[in-house]
């Protein structure tokens, strides 16, 4: 299947039936990391499982498939995709509380509290791109582990590092990005 996967890949910017067939092979695993996304703490958002699927498959085949190398790669290019259509919809969410849509309406708890959550995931994003600056490896492995789902005994191979020290590396950063996200929600 995974060779099978890479071949459908490879030729799906091309080819619109082999795009179609491609994503029938990975849809069902993309939904499983869409409904993870929702249930984690830090990603409450809006966007139910079939759209963020779909909204980070138009995404990557907008970048071009062709490039991706196998299926640990494509997941993994999947995981960045989907977080950044978490963190363009949270920054979309947040336009309209200060006014960015012309109709203004009171907003009620529910808004109000996915809202709250909307910013949680913008300093996320924020907070990751200052990990990124500093540490591009750990950062790679929150972005895999976290948004990907992918667990840390498959992100070692993908990031050609042993388990240990990769698990070393997630604790470290997820500390850092508590302490950053703590420090920006203060501001």
């Amino acid at each position: 299947m995974s060779a099978d996967l890479t071949t459908l890949l490879r030729s799906a910017s091309s080819d619109p039936g082999a795009a179609q067939a491609c994503l029938a092979m990975v849809y069902d695993e993309l939904r499983r990391l869409a409904r993870a996304q929702e249930r984690g703490a830090a990603a409450r958002h809006t966007l139910q499982p079939t759209a963020l699927v779909h909204e980070a498959y138009l995404k990557l085949a907008e970048g071009g498939l062709d490039e991706v190398r196998d299926r640990a790669h494509f997941f993994a290019l999947a995981s960045r995709a989907m977080r950044q259509v978490l963190v363009d919809h949270a920054r979309a969410r947040k336009r309209l509380k200060r006014g960015g849509d012309a109709q203004r309406e009171p907003l009620d708890d529910v808004v109000d509290a996915f809202q709250a959550s909307a910013g949680d995931v913008e300093r996320l994003h924020e907070a990751l791109e200052r990990l990124s600056a500093l540490d591009e490896q750990r950062s790679r492995i929150v972005e895999l582990h976290f948004f990907g789902q992918i667990p840390l005994s498959q992100v070692a191979p993908l990031i050609d590092l042993p388990l240990r020290t990769v698990e070393r590396h997630w604790a470290l950063a997820r500390a850092w990005l508590r302490g950053a996200m703590e420090e920006r929600a203060n501001d």
